[in-house]
């Protein structure tokens, strides 16, 4: 303390407001960590293992602990392997993103671990991926752009096969364009005997009328 004691003056109310507010922000960069349970079964199956193990790795990546814990039941008591063998699957389906803070340990008719988020190994893992997507994405941005090779060849083979074709052509369509030759009428002479004899008839069916 000094000698004489030094005294500021100020204003109380804004010291109290900026107290405050240096508070709020502390509060906001402190993590809040909490311990997560993710139960599971010696005789689990498949699709609900995955659905947990994906429970489970998304606690992980939101930087919560989890306890895993397994339950026995009835004579299950007598295989703690088949316990063990569950716990294992799970740490190698989380992979490098959390480590074992505490090793599996029987409890009652309960085998528990504890897994807590590996930092440092999921900054890894996100990096790594970033890193692959902006490559897959030069990569794309790179590639040239070249004419499609069967649309120019198929253009410069209908080049060449034009003029041959039209010549072979023309005879075809001068024979389709020559006239036609008239068609000659068929005259039949009718002899003269049947004429009047015809002619006759008439003349007879005109009287009976």
């Amino acid at each position: 303390m000094a000698n004489p004691p030094v005294c500021r003056i100020m204003d109380y109310g804004k010291f109290r407001y900026e107290e405050a507010q240096k508070a709020k922000e502390a509060r906001k960069k402190s993590s809040n960590v909490t311990v997560k349970e993710v139960k599971f079964r010696p005789k689990i199956g498949k699709g609900d293992f995955d659905t947990k193990v994906r429970h489970l790795i998304e606690f992980i990546e939101d930087g919560h602990k989890v306890k895993v814990t397994l339950q026995f039941r009835g004579r299950e008591m007598a295989h703690p392997e088949l316990g063990s063998r569950i716990l294992d699957g799970v740490i190698s389906a989380v992979g490098p993103a959390a480590k074992v803070e505490n090793e599996a340990r029987l409890e009652g008719r309960n085998m528990s671990m504890v897994l807590a988020p590996d930092k440092k190994a999921q900054e890894a893992i996100k990096k790594a991926a970033e890193e692959a997507a902006a490559e897959a994405a030069a990569g794309t941005a790179t590639e040239p752009t070249e004419p499609d090779a069967g649309v120019a060849d198929t253009a410069t083979a209908a080049t060449e096969t034009e003029p041959d074709t039209e010549p072979e052509n023309e005879p075809d369509t001068q024979k389709d364009t020559q006239p036609t030759a008239p068609t000659e009428m068929a005259t039949v002479a009718v002899p003269a005997g049947d004429g009047d004899e015809r002619s006759g008839a008439s003349h007879a069916e005109d009287e009976d009328e």
